[in-house]
């Protein structure tokens, strides 16, 4: 149960953003952000009827993307 319990506090520290968030980091439109998650390049989670993205995943995603270009 002690292992539950210290994932479950790394988790608190998760910060996720709202697709608007992630689009105004990335600079792009929502729709690319809605077109990343729906192809699996960006990870998110679907709460109701919306996406929050983990912030570590925006920045996993640029790092990836900043690779390939150099």
């Amino acid at each position: 149960m002690a292992g539950s319990q210290s994932s479950d506090g790394r988790l608190s520290e998760v910060k996720f953003l709202t697709v608007a968030e992630v689009a105004s980091v990335m600079r792009v439109s929502k729709m690319t952000v809605y077109r990343l998650v729906h192809s699996g390049e960006l990870t998110a989670v679907r709460v109701g009827r919306s996406f929050r993205v983990p912030e570590h995943a925006v920045h996993d995603y640029l790092r990836g993307a900043f690779q390939e270009t150099a």
